[in-house]
């Protein structure tokens, strides 16, 4: 017999739910999950019901990421779960808002795959993201990133420099721009672009501060800039944003 063949056998005999899926309730920091075609919430562990604000993973299924987070969070989730399930390819270590509150700055690593039936289709994907800030384990590319990360999201509305935050990880500017983008899946610049961009949407909706004035709070070098940005990330103006935030509110 293969040892191909001894794994099929095991695995047959295996229900994965009760038992390799409840491992990830193990990983406190970990938010795991798995969802079908439509979105809709097949299983979840732990850390993903608090997210999603559940006591128990059997509130969750059935429902969609529509159903816990804000609608530019979630769409943003989908838009992802439908490039993965359309190309078939998975997405490693992308960086991505929190799913929680909009307005916090907190960013997560997330990696996801296509989840296929036994004729190869796929039927869903598989996932897990884990908070950037509790990435400090010793060791490992991106541990190594702990300090200038704590750094990014401290001071994000400061002038903030490449070779600055290379001589805080010690390294060159070559050798940190590499390991940034292996270790984050994006450069320093789009990471920091990102911090910036969540914390100017909780200026938006909780001010009254000027379009460009919240530009300028965050860390962008002008109006411009900022609303090239904020388009790009949230897939709508800085104005509609408000505009829509306090329509729903």
């Amino acid at each position: 017999m293969t040892n191909t063949r001894i794994a099929e056998r095991f695995y047959q005999r295996l229900d994965p739910q009760g038992q390799i899926l409840g491992l990830f309730d193990l990983l406190p920091s970990v938010s795991f999950f798995v969802k079908d075609r439509r979105g809709r919430f097949i299983a979840l562990n732990r850390r993903g019901c608090e997210y999603c604000g559940v006591a128990q993973e059997s509130d969750a299924i059935g429902r969609t990421d529509h159903d816990f987070f804000p609608k530019q969070r979630a769409d943003e989730y989908r838009a992802d779960d439908l490039k993965v399930m359309d190309s078939g390819r998975e997405i490693r270590n992308r960086i991505e808002s929190a799913p929680e509150a909009e307005g916090s700055p907190r960013l997560v690593m997330t990696s996801k795959i296509p989840l296929r039936d036994r004729r190869g289709v796929v039927i869903g994907i598989a996932g897990f993201s884990r908070q950037i800030e509790e990435l400090r384990s010793p060791g490992g590319t991106v541990a190594a990133f702990a300090d200038v990360i704590a750094h990014l999201h401290r001071h994000y509305d400061d002038p903030l420099t490449t070779p600055l935050l290379a001589k805080m990880a010690d390294l060159s500017v070559s050798q940190f721009e590499r390991r940034f983008r292996k270790a984050f899946g994006c450069s320093v610049r789009q990471y920091l672009v990102r911090i910036r961009v969540e914390n100017a949407t909780k200026l938006l909706t909780e001010t009254s501060q000027t379009i460009s004035q919240i530009a300028l709070a965050t860390g962008f070098y002008d109006h411009a800039h900022f609303s090239r940005s904020f388009r790009q990330l949230m897939m709508v103006s800085p104005s509609d944003y408000r505009r829509q935030f306090r329509h729903e509110s």
